[in-house]
């Protein structure tokens, strides 16, 4: 069987198109890579990337200069993790209560990994996690 790399793109379906941006930019410091009326597309630690686009905006096909994206959407509160640093864990949990998101869960993982979770604006269960979350992670 051919050998897959890596997920290079997560999507995320949201209410408020530019709340979501300024969400993702502000608090979760991420660089806005793309930006049009349909969609938003961040770097994520130069490793993926994470598309923002509005719910039921994208039910029909869409003609890219290349060629043909098939229709795609979701709905309900997602979950997505980013992988961070341990020695991260704690200014993130420093900068995620100055930005007023509450922690909503905390797991200390059996390989010694510890994972943090919140929400976005849209409900979407966001995890921050360190390593020893995973065999090879």
């Amino acid at each position: 069987m051919p050998k897959l790399n890596a997920i290079l793109e997560t999507a995320l379906y949201v209410a408020d198109l530019d709340r979501a941006e300024a969400f993702y930019r502000d608090t979760m410091g991420l660089r806005c890579l793309f930006t049009d009326f349909r969609m938003r597309a961040f770097d994520v630690g130069g490793r993926g990337v994470l598309l923002l686009f509005p719910e039921g905006g994208s039910l029909q096909p869409i003609e890219a200069p290349g060629g043909l994206i098939p229709p795609h959407d979701g709905r309900g509160p997602a979950h997505i993790a980013f992988s961070i640093d341990a020695d991260a864990l704690a200014p993130w949990e420093d900068h995620l209560a100055a930005s007023g998101v509450a922690v909503e869960g905390r797991t200390r993982w059996p390989r010694g990994g510890v994972s943090v979770y919140f929400r976005d604006p849209d409900g979407h269960l966001l995890e921050l996690a360190t390593p020893g979350l995973w065999k090879g992670y």
